[in-house]
């Protein structure tokens, strides 16, 4: 319970100090908001490497070269936890938004630095809605600025991490309207740290790889049509290789 009490100690403290950095950062996104989303960047990953220290989470990185740098790419992960995002979102080297559950959007302060970090909420029983974040997600690649979605649209709570959900055709639009690379990334353990002994916080190792990332235009057109099932598969090989290495 010490390492929950000062993890959200700190989340709380972060959002709470984050107010004038985030007035600081709307002056500045006025007039070049690029500087404003990388400086952004830089600042949210310090504050997730503190939290993912305070938690006591040792984490092995795979297939770090494959994290892209001044090319848009559209990541796809298998859903854990919620650390998915904290691990994931601390290690990019450049922009991207992530596409998140809309419940998130009525947390004051969490949902304010969110916005600023190009997150997109997604409302799940809602089409028109969901379009609306897809093409939004497209212009992001079309402007330079990554993607990451979870396909899968919820966690997996199974308890096996092989058993991920049936992944939403849909996430893959993003890929297939601008013809970006996708990256398939594995998780393991990441729902070791919180939601398997909620509210305690355990000291865990969490392995996160990162696949080659593949051009939309490279595969083939059956595996275009079933890309859902295709990337699906990837994902699971990668977290059934790596489950020994937990």
């Amino acid at each position: 319970m010490i390492r929950a009490f000062f993890g959200i100690t700190f989340v709380i403290v972060y959002c709470i100090l984050s107010v004038p950095v985030l007035l600081i950062e709307t002056v500045i996104r006025k007039f070049n908001p690029k500087a404003a989303e990388l400086s952004m960047l830089k600042i949210v990953q310090a504050a997730f490497k503190i939290l993912l220290f305070i938690c006591g989470t040792r984490i092995t990185t795979i297939g770090e070269e494959n994290l892209p740098k001044g090319e848009a790419v559209l990541f796809v992960g298998n859903h854990l936890s919620f650390f998915d995002t904290i691990i994931s979102y601390s290690q990019m080297k450049d922009r991207c938004g992530y596409i998140a559950k809309d419940n998130l959007a009525h947390i004051p302060l969490l949902s304010w630095n969110m916005r600023f970090l190009l997150c997109l909420f997604l409302k799940r029983d809602d089409l028109r809605q969901g379009l609306e974040v897809i093409h939004k997600a497209i212009d992001y690649i079309n402007n330079g600025i990554s993607v990451f979605i979870y396909p899968e649209g919820t966690r997996n709570k199974t308890g096996d991490p092989t058993q991920l959900h049936p992944f939403h055709r849909g996430s893959f639009k993003i890929a297939q309207r601008t013809g970006c690379k996708i990256v398939p990334v594995a998780f393991n353990n990441a729902d070791d740290v919180f939601e398997r002994h909620f509210p305690k916080v355990k000291s865990v190792h969490v392995i996160v790889e990162y696949g080659k990332p593949i051009p939309y235009g490279d595969l083939s057109k059956d595996e275009q049509r079933h890309i859902d099932e295709y990337f699906r598969s990837l994902i699971i090989e990668m977290v059934k290789k790596n489950e020994a290495l937990v």
